[in-house]
């Protein structure tokens, strides 16, 4: 008969799989795709912290994107009549109080856990706890949020690697840094709203130049990168993960683009 999983017994199969103390980790994660988990979410992150120890950084990405302007929303879409109602009144982002919002429930636990830092930007920040937290998350960029100044350049910067918990590369935002390196980022411009709050706690609609993702392609990306032998692929509960270096992933990506993307 299957065995509820434990703290201890994710330990012992995050470490089976290559996750070593000292490691700075981008997790992405299911709780659900895992099979019963005794204590849930807090569980799957006590135990990722108990493999890293005290010397590793975890990080998650903790993204809002209802913290964007509604006249690009279809997930539902709202009436465009409503559109600057929406824009003058959007509570702005705040970091312990601004929930992610479909990035699953062990992200969002992670966010308010005592000790966690959480980038300032009101779309796409990401969380980070560990000796390595504040350079991870301080300065994230309004513009060109997942480019040069945002968490994941600095998740590159540090040699990070990426445990993809019972999800698939679609949900991998290492992708999008290549977006911002490869030879077709500076003809993907676009701009950007979001409410940013000002010094007197107000909320202020500010728009900004960012690029347009695209993420069709990832999955592809994801299964050609999986044949240059350095994906770590292992099963922990139910789920199957998989364990790569970040900036092996996004040289890699940006090579694919430069070779595979277009102008469209």
């Amino acid at each position: 008969m299957e065995q509820p999983l434990t703290v201890a017994s994710l330990a012992e199969e995050l470490a089976t799989l290559g996750v070593a103390p000292g490691m700075t980790l981008m997790v992405h994660s299911s709780l659900s795709s895992l099979g019963y988990v005794v204590g849930g979410a807090p569980a799957v992150i006590l135990a990722l912290e108990a493999v890293l120890g005290p010397t590793g950084t975890l990080v998650m990405p903790t993204h809002n994107g209802d913290l964007s302007d509604p006249a690009n929303w279809s997930q539902p879409p709202v009436p465009e009549a409503w559109h600057q109602t929406i824009r003058e009144n959007m509570p702005a982002f705040q970091p312990d109080l601004t929930p992610a919002k479909g990035m699953g429930i062990i992200p969002e636990t992670f966010r308010k856990q005592d000790g966690t830092l959480r980038s300032n930007h009101p779309m796409v920040s990401f969380a980070a706890r560990g000796p390595e937290a504040q350079f991870v998350t301080a300065g994230h960029r309004l513009r060109m949020s997942q480019g040069e100044g945002s968490p994941l350049a600095r998740l590159y910067d540090l040699g990070a690697y990426v445990l993809l918990m019972g999800v698939s590369y679609d949900r991998n935002t290492s992708f999008h840094l290549a977006e911002y390196r490869n030879r077709f980022a500076d003809h993907k411009r676009c701009k950007r709203g979001a409410p940013t709050r000002l010094g007197d706690g107000a909320s202020q609609w500010t728009t900004y130049e960012d690029i347009t993702w695209h993420d069709a392609d990832f999955l592809e990306i994801g299964a050609t990168f999986e044949d240059t032998g350095v994906v770590r692929t292992g099963t922990i509960g139910r789920a199957t993960c998989r364990l790569f270096p970040q900036k092996t992933l996004v040289d890699f990506a940006v090579t694919w683009m430069n070779a595979n993307r277009s102008l469209r």
